[in-house]
């Protein structure tokens, strides 16, 4: 993807944080007709892993040694041009989007092991229930019913290849607008506003603007 220097994110600690904060994940293979681009929550095992699984019928279940692109969207927002302090002096200042996102590029491997596949679902809805006054377990589904569920699904591992992360957090501007781009956000509220505005204060701009 298009990289300026400003918004390049190597930080491993950071692409990961995003990757666990934000699993809905698009992975992208290239098929008989084009491009094809699918939608599932992945799980970051290690710095080199990710799982995830589908249902058979998914075009993913038969990509087993595919090279995919993976792609995870952390917060974006509209910037206001009025939020920043030059505007007000200079007039020159027009209106943007920051984001954050990170690629990553690997390759597929297809699990059909079923011990595999029931892991996965244990660790991912223990992880993904924790939030809840009653947590849903996957014992709580008659075995049976899990059993035949688990036959409609693969796995998916993805050996991580590399990873680019592109935080576009105003940082080619000087510390007062992206103060004044945090305060906006924080102000406005709107969807992902508070976790840019967070992010933004994580991420150091560059010196002068650079």
């Amino acid at each position: 993807m298009y990289m300026p220097r400003s918004f390049k994110e190597t930080r491993s600690d950071a692409l990961q944080a995003l990757m666990r904060d934000y699993p809905f994940a698009t992975v992208v293979t290239a098929a008989s007709a084009g491009l094809a681009a699918n939608h599932l929550p992945l799980e970051l095992i290690s710095e080199s892993t990710l799982h995830g699984h589908v249902a058979r019928g998914n075009e993913l279940a038969q990509a087993d040694g595919a090279e995919v692109l993976v792609i995870f969207q952390g917060p974006d927002a509209y910037v206001s041009p009025n939020w920043y302090p030059s505007k007000h002096e200079t007039g020159r200042e027009v209106p943007t989007w920051n984001y954050a996102v990170v690629h990553v590029h690997g390759r597929l491997r297809v699990v059909e092991d079923s011990d595999w596949l029931l892991a996965l679902l244990h660790r991912l809805t223990d992880h993904h229930e924790a939030g809840q006054a009653q947590p849903w377990r996957v014992t709580d589904a008659p075995a049976d019913h899990t059993g035949k569920l688990l036959k409609a699904i693969v796995g998916l591992e993805i050996t991580i290849d590399r990873i680019e992360g592109k935080f576009k957090l105003s940082q080619n501007h000087p510390a007062g607008n992206r103060a004044g781009v945090v305060d906006g956000l924080r102000e406005r509220a709107h969807r992902h506003d508070h976790d840019l505005a967070k992010l933004m204060i994580q991420t150091k701009e560059l010196p002068d603007g650079a």
